[in-house]
């Protein structure tokens, strides 16, 4: 089974984004649990995180398939101290929140050197963070992200990606998010048949599927390779509508929550039907 999803929002209470889940006709969801682009949020009451709970049970969410999303201000690769510490701070009340709604994985964008260190030491302060966090907060997968390859992202190379898992002390705790765009984006060609084999046999081989936990269905306004990260409707982009019948068909991305990030999110649930065709 494939848990067919968008990232939904969570405007007046997280506690909402089950109920918005449910009108698409989502198997899953993503969803931020504090504001994106805030540093600090109130914390979680005891009612947020009753509702939350209630509604994914009402709905038949399973929360441990739930894909939470970081904070966007939050960079663990940060070459500034200070700014450094912040992230890492900030990392800790996600997974926090995580842990307090239930929800068993959050997806972070690995990090940027702001080209003032090199990606060696960006990837070793990277992993450092996570270990930090872990340590704080037991039992949330912290889920890795691929990137289009802009500016000086980090995590646009699968190597990359099998670096900062290699430097983490308990893998276990490590997942990966693939995001079909940001793949596509940064040269990996998912658009053909052959080059959609040979990417995925290319993941397999640096990185390995049982780290696979979840992905981001996107299709490309930019050509291959261009590192540009422009989302795109199913079927409207680069990428093109067969690659997701083939990832739909692709028995290796079972039981994984399946997300879009589309552009237009009115028309999710005509989407979530059109890949839900494909599988069922």
């Amino acid at each position: 089974m494939k848990y067919i999803g968008a990232h939904v929002s969570a405007a007046g209470g997280v506690e909402n984004a089950p109920v918005n889940a449910n009108k698409i006709f989502a198997q899953g969801f993503a969803v931020f649990t504090k504001n994106q682009r805030q540093w600090k949020a109130k914390p979680l009451t005891e009612k947020n995180i009753a509702a939350f709970k209630e509604r994914c049970s009402r709905f038949g969410f399973d929360p441990q398939k739930v894909l939470a999303h970081d904070s966007y201000l939050i960079n663990l690769g940060h070459p500034d101290e200070d700014a450094w510490e912040k992230s890492k701070h900030a990392f800790i009340d996600e997974l926090t929140r995580c842990r307090q709604l239930g929800i068993g994985m959050l997806n972070f964008h690995p990090g940027s050197t702001l080209k003032k260190i090199s990606e060696e030491r960006c990837v070793e302060r990277i992993a450092n963070s996570l270990n930090l966090a872990h340590e704080a907060v037991p039992g949330v997968i912290t889920v890795v992200e691929n990137t289009a390859g802009q500016g000086s992202n980090m995590g646009y190379t699968f190597e990359h990606i099998r670096a900062i898992i290699d430097g983490v002390n308990d893998p276990s705790r490590m997942g990966v998010c693939i995001d079909t765009c940001h793949a596509f984006a940064a040269g990996y060609d998912l658009a053909s048949a052959r080059g959609y084999d040979k990417t995925w046999s290319h993941f397999d081989d640096v990185i390995g599927f049982s780290f696979l936990k979840g992905m981001h269905l996107n299709d490309s306004k930019k050509g291959l390779g261009s590192r540009v990260d422009r989302h795109a409707s199913i079927g409207k982009g680069e990428i093109g509508l067969d690659a997701f019948q083939r990832i739909m068909e692709d028995t290796r991305m079972d039981n994984i929550p399946m997300i879009l990030e589309t552009p237009d999110n009115a028309i999710w649930a005509e989407e979530i039907a059109l890949l839900k065709g494909f599988c069922y």
